[in-house]
């Protein structure tokens, strides 16, 4: 899956206004990021790589396999598969952005 299909997913998912009025950021390492700006109005949903209240950094094969519900998110945590920098209850809540 591409970083523009994952963007496009996220954007439709998160909607005009973000469940979470924070800045999250999603690194794909060399893939690039998506970053959801729940502080805005409207949300945004875009790929700049800027500052954010919680980073989680994920390959975007694992991020789509937590996505379709193939990989829980706390095991790939536990394994190293999932890193999070920054606000860790904000990443507690990505259930309702993912799931």
């Amino acid at each position: 899956m591409s970083l523009e299909k994952i963007t496009e997913e996220i954007r439709g998912r998160v909607g005009s206004h973000s469940p979470l009025a924070a800045i999250i950021k999603f690194d794909f390492g060399d893939d690039g990021v998506v970053r959801i700006d729940g502080k805005a109005s409207p949300s945004v949903v875009d790929n700049e790589d800027s500052e954010a209240d919680c980073t989680v950094k994920v390959t975007m094969d694992n991020f789509v396999q937590i996505a379709e519900g193939d990989l829980n998110p706390q095991m790939a945590f536990m394994t190293g598969k999932l890193r999070v920098e920054g606000d860790m209850s904000l990443a507690m809540q990505l259930g309702s952005i993912l799931g």
